[in-house]
């Protein structure tokens, strides 16, 4: 099937955007934040202090930069005392490129005045509208990058706003792959009331799993007694799954009770939510004994996990 045409529209809107966005960072001019340096020129100064030993083809792949260009301006930096080059000794063909002292203070203050022009950006934004707005650059970058690069996996501590999204999602997602009824989400209010209300941040904790900035899933700790932890709350949506979200969350989860000083976390789960059983069983829980019981519209059968930390 042949790829539908691109509208005129759409390409004077990425155009007006892409204006925009460079008038809105600064780097319409020839000059990056007042510097000496064009910003092509930054770029390469950045991948040059923050790689180690880098050679020009690294480089130049990296930015896509003709191989030329790039060449006479490695020279022009080495000639400024900027940047030295050492013969590869596994090709004698390439060099590698360090930053010098002066290198170094040169583009000390190219970073920090990025950083600040960022900041100041960000700085009138409320915290949704920052979210959003990170959201959106991580969507571009995956829709016009390398499609096989997958979006990374960012595990942040709760946020107002989150709680609700648990429990909603909670209701939605057992809903339509178990068929619970809806006592299944009176019963996940019961479980986050508490914690929203009263929860001690040095020994209960719960947190957010986002790919790409969208949630998509969840982990809770809290105090069941002075030496043991319950875990409770885990999820993973099922667009995510088998991006290794469920193991980030757990690890996080099995840090903070160690740092915090429990002996013990134990979970209650049910006999059939197999990918989250593999994911204890890794983690290194142990099964302790189950149930038969009647809930949210079924039966089932209740496992109890222990793991000593």
């Amino acid at each position: 099937m042949a790829a539908p045409p691109i509208l005129a529209d759409s390409v004077a809107r990425v155009r007006r955007f892409n204006r925009f966005y460079t008038r809105r960072i600064g780097v319409v001019t020839d000059r990056m934040l007042g510097s000496p340096f064009s910003l092509t020129e930054a770029r390469v100064l950045y991948e040059l202090a923050h790689r180690t030993n880098p050679t020009a083809g690294e480089i130049g792949a990296t930015l896509d930069l003709d191989a030329g260009y790039l060449s006479r301006m490695l020279k022009d930096f080495a000639r400024r005392g900027l940047v030295t080059r050492t013969r590869s000794a596994r090709d004698g063909r390439a060099h590698h490129l360090t930053l010098t002292g002066a290198g170094r203070c040169a583009f000390a203050p190219l970073d920090r005045g990025s950083q600040r022009a960022v900041a100041e950006m960000l700085r009138p934004l409320p915290e949704t509208g920052r979210r959003h707005l990170l959201a959106a650059m991580t969507t571009i970058e995956r829709l016009l990058g390398d499609e096989a690069a997958p979006a990374p996996i960012t595990v942040r501590r709760h946020r107002p706003g989150d709680i609700g999204w648990i429990i909603g999602t909670h209701a939605q997602v057992y809903a339509e792959e178990y068929g619970w009824d809806a006592s299944f989400e009176a019963l996940m209010v019961e479980i986050m009331m508490p914690f929203l209300r009263q929860h001690d941040p040095a020994r209960e904790a719960c947190w957010i799993a986002e790919l790409g900035g969208e949630a998509v899933g969840c982990i809770a700790l809290v105090r069941q007694s002075a030496r043991v932890a319950k875990l409770r709350v885990f999820l993973v949506t099922r667009a995510a799954r088998g991006r290794g979200v469920g193991k980030a969350l757990i690890g996080e989860c099995l840090r903070f009770a160690r740092a915090a000083g429990y002996r013990e976390v134990v979970l209650w789960t049910q006999k059939g939510l197999d990918a989250a059983r593999h994911l204890y069983e890794a983690a290194g829980f142990k099964l302790v004994r189950e149930e038969p019981h009647q809930s949210w519209g079924k039966d089932h059968i209740g496992q109890y996990w222990e793991m000593e930390l």
